[in-house]
């Protein structure tokens, strides 16, 4: 099997001086990737952008509406993380687009990935958590009702909880949500998820990794699926500012051995996404996504 790999940041989106967002990770990863020769350059595709058909699959009219034009009220783009532009409304699109893209490499090649994606605090009625849009939930959403998937498996492993993708398949039994985030931190109120590991501050790598072997074979258990969702984050590193766990970079690079192998002796095809990472030095954040990267085309 091979990969498709998309990416969507060629789509500059202004942010208030001293805002903690490093939007710019996505190119740095791009040409991270493309240095390290991980996949051929006809290998990598600009995806396109969604419709407002396809956002309203999983998003309320009026919000996408609101987003769309620029109607947003100030506190909910205080809500997002980050005010309205074109640009915002552009690179959004598209990095939905290039989730729904993967999933499709996924079912084509059994694995496909995204240099951007994970934004799964977005909710249904609103954005929040630097996320405009969900991007798992419209892809699984789209890719449903092209009787292309039934069942869905989203394994989360950004350090924070995927409040937005939990609320949005609610009571979904298609779609199985399972997610490893750090107990106390954002979202501060937690949305039932499939199955929930929340963990204390400080979490090393072993602990971690014994919390998410069973996890990934309990919800492979409730249902074989015809795609999982990984996604990824680097935030669980122990160097990261919005973190509050502790694991390595090697122990990282376990935890995506974990997902792959376990997916892929399942005959599972995969759609990674980058999600978070806040890291002092953005190299760090930058090595890890990589390293997700690496593992999946390793995989593939």
């Amino acid at each position: 099997m091979t990969a498709r790999i998309f990416f969507s940041d060629g789509f500059p989106l202004p942010l208030p001086e001293g805002h903690r967002f490093p939007l710019e990770k996505y190119g740095l990863l791009r040409q991270r990737v493309i240095a390290a020769a991980l996949a051929p350059r006809e290998a990598l595709g600009v995806p396109g952008a969604v419709t407002d058909d396809e956002l309203t699959l999983a998003h309320d009219q009026l919000y996408v509406t609101a987003v769309v034009t620029g109607s947003l009220p100030r506190a909910a783009q205080r809500r997002i993380g980050f005010p309205w532009s074109a640009a915002m409304v552009e690179r959004s699109r598209r990095s939905v687009g290039a989730t729904l893209a993967a999933c499709r490499a996924a079912l084509a090649f059994g694995t496909g990935i995204t240099l951007a994606g994970g934004t799964h605090h977005a909710l249904a009625d609103r954005g929040e958590g630097y996320c405009v849009f969900n991007d798992s939930a419209v892809a699984i959403r789209v890719l449903q009702g092209e009787r292309r998937i039934d069942r869905v498996l989203v394994i989360d492993t950004d350090v924070h909880q995927g409040n937005g993708t939990a609320a949005i398949f609610r009571g979904n039994s298609s779609v199985f949500t399972l997610d490893l985030y750090a107990e106390r931190n954002f979202p501060f109120e937690k949305e039932a998820c499939d199955l929930a590991v929340p963990l204390p501050d400080g979490t090393r790598d072993g602990p971690y990794l014994d919390h998410l072997a069973p996890a990934l074979d309990s919800a492979l258990r409730a249902g074989t699926p015809d795609l999982a969702i990984y996604v990824s984050g680097a935030d669980p590193y122990e160097g990261d500012r919005l973190g509050r766990l502790s694991l390595t970079k090697a122990g990282l690079a376990a935890r995506d051995d974990l997902v792959f192998s376990t997916l892929r002796a399942a005959g599972i095809p995969v759609a990674v996404t980058m999600a978070g990472g806040y890291a002092s030095d953005i190299r760090d954040t930058v090595d890890i996504h990589v390293t997700t990267v690496r593992r999946a085309l390793d995989d593939g």
